[in-house]
């Protein structure tokens, strides 16, 4: 009987049968059990022979349970650890990654650029009041130049910002000069989308407030940002213009060499000016209505703003504004950085 037990308990493949074989041969019914209960029937000196060989074969058996029991949960503690185990081997799994959007790279760069030339990048919100978005710029109601900054009006009088100009007047009416603060952001007009036109883009504007500031000291700023742009050969050329918050006004242009074909022309950026007083006297005003002294009389300022699609698209050759906004990954994975 020992030795068929032990064939048994050596053979039980999981604890459950490990368990019915326990029950079989040691259990209350059990086979050994019950050789152990017939002692008392047979003569003393039989007895204690049979009595001291069963339990031996007790002992024996309670051994080979227990090492089998060890070896079955060690068994099945490796094969857990095998079915949860990572194999630091093998390559990870490349999850997609997002980048920024040109349009971002673009800005990104631009603020580097003015930041390296000491302006500090400002921000302001999209959605303002009319007096910091038109009238603080010289452009009250009824205004013509109204027309060019049509816009979306909030039913609450508010509206959404044609220019990145308010935060402009934000930043005087909080500071005193001297400054020079670059302020990008995301503007909106209330036009018919083509090729070239957007109802919603982005813009980038500068501003420079100190004594004696002039318009060399302009040109200068957007000759330096130029030639960063477009290398050391690019050119500036001001063309007089018409701004109700500046004057004198003027658009920019910058002649750049296309590289890939060695041919030159004339990219229209932007428009600039020097800081009409009416401009000043406005935001001295409302310094006054906060109680705050009056500090730009006399002092003089330029500003510039442009556009940033305008930018990326004549540095990539894209034919339509409206591809920026399409969210097309084929378009859009062109410019990954």
């Amino acid at each position: 009987m020992l030795e068929e037990a032990l064939r048994e308990i050596h053979a039980a493949e999981d604890l459950e049968a490990l368990q019915a074989l326990r029950v079989r041969y040691l259990g209350k019914k059990g086979r050994l059990t019950q050789e152990l209960k017939a002692l008392g029937q047979l003569p003393p000196e039989e007895r204690r022979e049979k009595g001291r060989l069963l339990n031996e074969w007790k002992r024996a058996l309670e051994a080979a349970f227990e090492e089998r029991a060890e070896a079955l949960k060690r068994a099945a503690l490796e094969a857990k650890l095998r079915a949860e185990a990572l194999d630091v081997s093998l390559p990870g799994y490349a999850f997609p990654a997002g980048n920024t959007h040109v349009v971002g790279q673009i800005m990104a760069e631009l603020v580097d650029i003015f930041r390296r030339m000491g302006y500090q990048p400002v921000e302001g919100p999209e959605v303002e009041d009319e007096f910091h978005n038109f009238d603080a710029l010289n452009i009250p109601l009824h205004h013509p130049a109204r027309d060019m900054w049509d816009t979306f009006w909030l039913t609450d009088g508010r509206l959404l910002r044609t220019h990145t100009s308010p935060i402009q007047v934000r930043y005087m009416v909080a500071h005193t000069p001297p400054f020079k603060i670059v302020a990008p952001g995301k503007v909106y007009r209330y036009e018919q989308t083509d090729a070239t036109h957007e109802a919603m883009f982005y813009q980038l504007e500068g501003l420079v407030v100190g004594e004696a500031i002039t318009m060399a000291d302009l040109k200068g700023a957007i000759s330096e940002m130029a030639r960063t742009l477009y290398g050391a050969e690019a050119k500036v050329r001001f063309q007089p213009s018409y701004f109700p918050f500046v004057e004198p006004g003027a658009e920019f242009a910058v002649w750049w060499v296309n590289p890939r074909t060695g041919e030159g022309s004339w990219l229209e950026l932007g428009g600039a000016g020097m800081v009409h007083p009416r401009v000043f006297q406005a935001v001295d005003e409302a310094r006054a209505a906060r109680g705050l002294p009056r500090v730009y009389e006399g002092k003089t300022g330029f500003a510039f703003g442009l556009g940033i699609e305008r930018i990326a698209m004549l540095r990539y050759g894209i034919p339509d504004v409206r591809y920026f906004y399409q969210n097309r990954l084929g378009f859009l994975k062109q410019f990954r950085n």
